[in-house]
């Protein structure tokens, strides 16, 4: 367990750095016991997020075979997971699962933190998989003893593009489950075991994006663009998360009854949608003040991303760091891992050629210009290539504003068309989630 005391650490800056990461919800509590339980979309980096945004050590349930793989072994074994051994894998040590139990109920005794991730297996399904028992018979097994509940902690994980570097991601801290009333049962008791896995299922479902399928992404969440922009919303990402359940369970119940009264509403809102996502604006563009003093507002605040300082930083970011960058992506193509372990093989593939890479210009520093200059060199290259990385993302970030203000000023009727019908469908909306929370149709 090398590497647990310092996991925590090293899995943020990992995280902040390969995604642009956003965390919201409650708080993990800083100490004693907690069962930390999350869904399972992306592999290895799932238990690198949750680590980030717990901020304590946290010891996970691994798949007994990732403790020898060649690849990421090392890093399982180093981070103090705890082996659990599946029946796909080898039915002949299922009886190691005993140990398993010992040791996480051992843990939880200590006060540690456990992650686990009761769908089982990691995916790309649009939504959650039917979880496993696992994390309530550790739950129940655990409290048994004492008969007193200890935090489980539900951890929704989204991302935007998982597989792509600095795209975006999501982390969501769930309130506790509550399940009091059944921490004096214990884990044999098959009634209690499907009741708190129901408890979990649920929690988890408040803090996860849960599509039907893949395709209605971009609807549910201009639909909920739509909503924020026409009457606002809390900022915080589990009330977002909220909303886009809510359409999510309308486009259901749409296609479970096709004669609803709402399907014309949900045409309206592709057809407004696909408009927008043609001239490259979101629904709160159509209500950005694009007045002249605005605009020089907006200039002036991002006068530095023009000066010479900023270029030179932003170039020199990219060129010392354009071939590791390459070199990692050639190699995990040439890997081929599935979509769910792509990101963590470019992040693995990625820390040993930036290491090396960085360690190879401190040597010719070294060589060059003496020992002092290597270890400067060691110490403020990666530092360049996080500014540079940062500067240009503003960049980008500028162009696409100064785009969308000429465009909103310059075509100034239609976008008053698309406004004051956007109008129209959030009043729809608003008639329409009510009708669905009562349970009407």
């Amino acid at each position: 367990m090398w590497l647990l005391p310092a996991f925590s650490l090293i899995s943020e800056a990992a995280a902040r750095v390969y995604y642009r990461l956003t965390v919201s919800g409650a708080q993990i509590p800083g100490s004693g016991p907690v069962l930390l339980v999350a869904n399972h979309p992306n592999s290895l980096l799932d238990p690198v997020l949750v680590s980030a945004v717990a901020r304590r050590r946290v010891r996970y349930l691994a798949k007994a075979t990732l403790f020898t793989d060649r690849m990421v072994g090392w890093l399982v074994r180093g981070s103090g997971a705890i082996p659990v051994y599946r029946q796909v894998d080898d039915a002949q040590a299922m009886d190691g699962n005993v140990d398993m139990f010992r040791a996480v109920h051992a843990a939880l005794d200590e006060g540690a933190a456990i992650g686990i991730f009761p769908e089982g297996l990691s995916h790309s399904e649009p939504g959650l998989v039917p979880l496993k028992t696992g994390a309530a018979r550790i739950a129940l097994g655990a409290a048994a003893g004492h008969s007193t509940a200890f935090p489980i902690v539900p951890v929704g994980l989204v991302f935007r593009r998982k597989h792509v570097f600095r795209s975006e991601a999501f982390a969501v801290i769930g309130q506790p489950v509550e399940w009091d009333d059944l921490a004096g049962r214990t884990a044999d008791d098959q009634d209690a075991v499907r009741e708190l896995t129901t408890l979990i299922d649920a929690a988890l479902r408040r803090v996860t994006l849960n599509l039907e399928r893949w395709e209605d992404r971009p609807l549910v969440e201009c639909t909920e663009g739509i909503w924020t922009a026409q009457w606002g919303a809390d900022t915080d990402e589990a009330q977002r998360l909220a909303r886009l359940g809510v359409t999510t369970s309308v486009l259901r119940q749409l296609r479970e009854t096709r004669a609803s009264r709402w399907a014309g509403m949900i045409g309206e809102i592709t057809t407004h949608c696909r408009r927008l996502e043609r001239l490259r604006l979101k629904p709160g563009d159509l209500h950005r003040d694009v007045r002249i003093r605005a605009g020089v507002t907006w200039g002036l605040r991002r006068l530095y991303l023009a000066g010479l300082p900023a270029f030179l930083v932003g170039l020199a970011g990219y060129v010392l760091f354009r071939a590791p960058y390459q070199a990692t992506d050639r190699l995990t193509r040439i890997v081929k891992p599935d979509r769910d372990r792509r990101a963590t093989y470019n992040l693995l593939i990625g820390i040993v050629l930036y290491t090396t890479w960085v360690l190879a210009l401190g040597a010719v520093a070294t060589w060059r210009l003496g020992v002092l200059a290597g270890i400067s060199a060691v110490l403020v290259v990666p530092v360049v290539g996080l500014i540079g990385l940062w500067t240009r993302e503003r960049w980008r970030g500028a162009g696409r504003d100064a785009r969308r203000f000429f465009l909103l000023r310059s075509r100034r009727t239609l976008i008053e068309t698309l406004r004051q019908r956007q109008q129209e469908i959030a009043e729809g909306l608003r008639e329409m989630y009510a009708t669905f929370v009562v349970g009407r149709d």
